[in-house]
This record gives C-alpha cells, sequence and structure tokens, in this order.
C-alpha cells in the first residue's frame, strides 16, 4: 500500500482570554495596586449583597448624627460605590468632606451633582456657597436661592412662601421650606458683611438680603443677629440691641433650661445658631453691656467645644469688664466697698485670669495667628497679676469639664470596612 496519508491535526479554537476584560481596568498599574483595586471589588459585591443603598444611607446618618464623620464616609462611599449618580449619597459625601476639612474633595463631589441635576437639589448649591469666598459664594448661594423659590412654587400644599411662614411640611421633611429660603439669604447677607463689605453698596445690600431672610422667616434668629450686626456696624446701637436681645431670646433660656434639666425631653427642640454665630453674639452683647447674658452664651460655647481661643479669650474679657464695672459703680456712689462687694470682686479677677491663662496656653498649642488678640490677652493679665500657675489653675472654672467620647460599634464597622 501506498503511503498513509495522515490526517490533519484538528486545530482547537483557542479558549477565550476573559482575563483581557477583566483586567482592563489594571492597565498600568502596579501588582499592588492590582490586589488592593480587586480588594476593593470583592468588599463592593460583598457589601452589595448584605445591604442596600438605603440602609448605608441610614448608617451614615447615624455616624454624622454622633460626629463621626470618618465612618459615615465608609458607609457613604459604598452607596456611592453602588449608585454612582444618587443625589442624595452625593450631597451626604460633599457634607462629610466638609465636615472632615478637605474642600477640595468636596468641592468635586458638589459640582459633580451640579452636572447631574443642576436644576433640582438646593443644598449643594449652599455647600458650594460655604466652601468659596467673596463674589463666588453670592452666585452659588444666589443660583440656591432659584432652586429653593421654584422648588416651592412646584409644591402642590399651600405651604407658599410669605412673611413668617416657615413651618415644616408634615409630610415630607426633605421638601424645601420658606425658612431654607431665610437661610439662603442669610449666607449672601453675612458675605457682604464680611467678605465684600468693601465693595460699593455692600452696607445696601446686606440690609436688602437681611430683610428678605426675615420677610420668609421673621423668627429666624441667626436673621436677627445679622440684622443686629449691621445696625451695630452703621451705629445704630440702640436698635441693634432691640434685634440682638429678640434673637437671643429664642434659643437662649430654652438651651439653659435644657442643660440645667437631669431628664431633658427628647422631643425637646430648640434651634440653635451656628458655633460662630454666637461667638459673634457673645461679642455683641458685650458691646451691649450685657455682660450676664453674654456669659451665658460663652458657658454653652465652652461646653460644646472647649478649644477655640476666642472663647476662652470673650470669657475672661466679660470678667474683666464686670470687675471693672463694679469698681466704677463703687466710685460713682463714692463709698468704701462691702466685704461681699470685695469678695465678688476677687471671684472676679481670678475668674478673668484663669480664663485668659487658658486662651494664651491654647493659642500657643494651637499656633494661632491673630496678633491683637494675644496683646489684648497679655495686656489683661498683666493688669490682673499675672498667668496663674499650675496648682492655681486646678481650681479655676470649668477645669472640670471632660468631653464625652461616643464608642465605635466595631461590629456595625465591620461591613464597609471588609477587604
Amino acid at each position: 500500500m501506498g503511503g498513509q496519508v495522515k490526517g490533519k491535526k484538528k486545530i482547537k479554537p483557542k479558549r477565550k482570554d476573559t482575563r483581557q476584560n477583566r483586567d482592563a481596568g489594571f492597565v498600568g498599574l502596579s501588582p499592588q495596586e492590582r490586589v488592593k483595586l480587586r480588594m476593593h471589588e470583592k468588599a463592593k459585591k460583598k457589601t452589595a449583597e448584605k445591604y442596600s443603598v438605603q440602609q448605608l444611607l441610614e448608617k451614615t446618618e447615624e455616624y454624622m448624627d454622633s460626629f463621626n464623620f470618618e465612618m459615615a464616609g465608609l458607609f457613604c462611599k459604598r452607596a456611592l460605590d453602588m449608585e454612582p449618580s444618587n443625589l442624595q449619597t452625593l450631597d451626604m459625601l460633599g457634607h462629610i468632606y466638609s465636615e472632615l476639612g478637605e474642600s477640595e474633595k468636596a468641592k468635586e463631589v458638589f459640582l459633580h451633582a451640579v452636572e447631574l441635576s443642576p436644576d433640582v437639589g438646593h443644598t449643594k448649591y449652599m455647600y458650594l456657597g460655604q466652601i468659596h469666598t467673596g463674589q463666588e459664594a453670592v452666585d452659588y448661594y444666589t443660583r440656591g436661592v432659584q432652586v429653593l423659590l421654584s422648588a416651592l412654587e412646584n409644591q402642590t400644599q399651600p405651604a407658599q412662601a410669605q412673611a413668617g411662614a416657615a413651618a415644616l411640611s408634615d409630610e415630607d421633611p426633605q421638601l424645601p421650606t420658606a425658612k431654607d429660603v431665610s437661610v439662603a439669604f442669610c449666607s449672601i447677607a453675612e458675605i457682604y458683611l464680611t467678605d465684600l463689605c468693601m465693595e460699593e453698596g455692600a452696607a445696601d445690600k446686606c440690609r436688602e438680603f437681611i430683610e428678605k431672610a426675615l420677610q420668609y422667616h421673621n423668627d429666624n434668629s441667626e436673621a436677627l443677629q445679622l440684622m443686629a450686626s449691621y445696625l451695630f456696624s452703621t451705629e445704630r446701637n440702640q436698635e441693634g440691641k432691640e434685634y440682638l436681645l429678640k434673637s437671643v431670646g429664642l434659643w437662649l433660656p430654652a438651651q439653659k433650661q435644657i442643660a440645667a434639666s437631669s431628664s431633658a425631653e427628647e422631643d425637646t427642640q430648640i434651634e440653635i445658631p451656628p458655633y460662630e454665630s454666637r461667638i459673634t453674639t457673645a461679642k455683641l452683647l458685650i458691646e451691649s453691656e450685657e455682660y450676664e447674658m453674654s456669659v451665658d452664651v460663652l458657658e454653652g460655647l465652652l461646653e460644646e467645644d472647649d478649644e477655640v481661643v476666642q472663647v476662652w479669650y470673650l470669657s475672661g474679657w466679660v470678667c474683666y469688664l464686670q470687675l471693672e464695672k463694679a469698681k466704677e459703680q463703687q466710685g460713682r456712689e463714692g463709698r468704701d466697698a462691702t466685704g461681699e462687694e470685695l469678695e465678688e470682686r476677687r471671684a472676679l479677677a481670678e475668674a478673668a485670669r484663669s480664663y485668659l491663662t487658658r486662651a494664651k496656653k491654647l493659642y500657643s498649642k494651637l499656633q494661632c495667628d491673630d496678633q491683637p488678640v494675644l496683646e489684648h490677652v497679655e495686656q489683661l493679665l498683666g493688669e490682673l497679676g499675672g498667668e496663674m500657675d499650675g496648682e492655681e489653675e486646678e481650681a479655676a472654672p470649668d477645669e472640670d469639664y471632660e468631653p464625652c467620647s461616643d464608642e465605635e460599634d466595631d461590629d456595625e464597622a465591620e461591613a464597609p470596612m471588609e477587604q
């Protein structure tokens, strides 16, 4: 037989290499970065199997409410991994970055939210206004007001913006309200009172926006205080004092009552102005010689945060002013001080020294850069007998105050930390 023809070798089709698709996003990464990215993807998948976006956002809110913004960020980013275009998640993440002081990341998140939904949702514009300064801030706040007013007009319920109308909707607390508009106008007014105060017509614009804020919510304590600040700046002190006392009267008595109560009602709700706003309130009260009321405001601020130099300085300054006022009053009456009055003066002097000593030490610790405050602190301490030493400080006011610390729940933190 002739030579047997060899059968052709069957060529098996090559197995499709799926690794190319799988590794498409890994081009240019180091082996360590690839491992990290794969672990991240695995953790995302596991989180998605165990939690919904809503559940992750609920956990985010819990940690935000307890001021644990690092943990809140972990949950929020996992929610965003699952729904990258979720506007609520973007707003929350931007807020978290703002609280953590990461303004560039916050700006990036909010601008992305603006791209996705420029005409719905005012909060992103409010945050962008906070991040920026000057005219840029005004532009963002103004855009936020436009979105707010449009949303109010589209609401079917009769809660349209009216003078003094600021009640929250019982049906949906997320709906914008007239009070939101008032707060936004306050933000614009404050820019003209600070960053843009030297611009032509700034004073008139400031008053215009404060009046708009009060038009939408006439019991907005922040708007009332801004009007007081404006009036003090234009040397209309008596009129300014009336607005100031009305503003403080809306929240300080309730705050003091809650602080004095050993069992505060859980459903008791008072709207306390922001921390910086209350510092301004204390300054205006001191300028109005409402010393006792300013002490109450400052005590509340120290309980909330005892590492703000200006609050310690103002606390010492108001004690010094009370001391000087007592001396002046006795001098006008042309008599010798009683033993009780002398004891009260001694207590005021020691309190002033204690507060001012703490202010100076904190100034150095935090490496502050406010030379006029430091100079005034040193001047007052010189008049009062110098700084307190360590033993004297042990008995100083508020020395026993210890801020509470929330313990982290390791089990709850496990899901977003899975690797």
